[in-house]
């Protein structure tokens, strides 16, 4: 199927592309690498009038330090991140996170901002933003605003995005250089979305734990509890504790859902202690 017909723009600038959404009164879309919107489109679930191509915006496409927080352009895709093309994030969980989105194909045009805003309850930016308590920078034509990501998104594919706004970055708080972190994601096949996910990252300089699991019905959800008691004993928990703690976070799920993400989040924590993974 194709898509319907729709406005192409393609804007000099951010200020620009903000008064094209403005004036497009909620019925055009902003579109990064296109690898959400665009099948969307194809199918016909988006019917905008306009698109408004934000992928080459200046402001978009850099990673910069600020106040002690990375600020990681919206437009920056998966690939550069794999690809270590900014320095600052080489070796990070974000590196690793970029290089197991997907597929190649879909890495090289895939934005971060396009998958944050796309929402997906199994896209691997939803939780890995999520577990670095990242703040995302929201712009539109009257201002900015800053949102914790565990206030952004809403539900399955809803978000707290409203008409005229845009993603213009990703705010994370830099870890200290003994931080560690696991990531662990159980696919049927690579390349696929994940049926269960967590992240897990750890930052004994400042207090930071945090233990989320995602591909949930809506957005993923904190372990506040388990990432408390982890932290201070530096032992895996109980099975009967993992239980008990996505039992609490995740009460919809039914037994062999829970078992799964069990499973998961137990090879996260063993990353994060530096064990071997098992094999899938």
């Amino acid at each position: 199927m194709k898509a319907a017909l729709f406005d192409y723009t393609r804007p000099a600038d951010l200020q620009q592309g903000l008064q094209l959404l403005a004036e497009g009164a909620g019925d055009t879309k902003p579109m990064g690498g296109s690898q959400s919107l665009g099948p969307m489109l194809n199918l016909r679930l988006a019917r905008p009038r306009a698109v408004v191509d934000v992928s080459r915006l200046p402001g978009m496409r850099e990673v910069t330090v600020e106040a002690g927080a990375l600020r990681i352009g919206g437009s920056v895709t998966h690939a550069e991140i794999e690809d270590g093309v900014f320095p600052e994030l080489r070796g990070t969980l974000l590196q690793t996170v970029a290089a197991g989105i997907a597929y190649r194909a879909v890495r090289n045009r895939g934005t971060v901002a396009g998958s944050l805003a796309h929402a997906d309850p199994a896209a691997d930016w939803v939780l890995a933003m999520t577990a670095l308590a990242a703040r995302l920078e929201i712009v539109s034509a009257s201002g900015k605003r800053l949102l914790p990501m565990e206030r952004f998104m809403l539900g399955a594919y809803t978000t707290a995005l409203e008409a005229g706004e845009l993603i213009a970055a990703v705010h994370i708080p830099r870890l200290g250089a003994d931080a560690r972190w696991g990531y662990t994601k159980f696919c049927r096949k690579p390349g696929e979305f994940a049926e269960a996910s967590c992240c897990a990252v750890f930052d004994a300089d400042s207090g930071f734990a945090r233990i989320v699991i995602g591909a949930l019905d809506g957005a993923p959800r904190a372990l506040p509890g388990l990432a408390a008691a982890f932290a201070a004993s530096g032992a895996l928990p109980s099975r009967d504790e993992v239980q008990a703690a996505i039992a609490a976070a995740a009460p919809g799920k039914d037994a062999v859902d829970r078992k799964l993400i069990a499973a998961t989040l137990r090879r996260c924590l063993e990353e994060v202690l530096g064990h071997e993974k098992e094999s899938a």
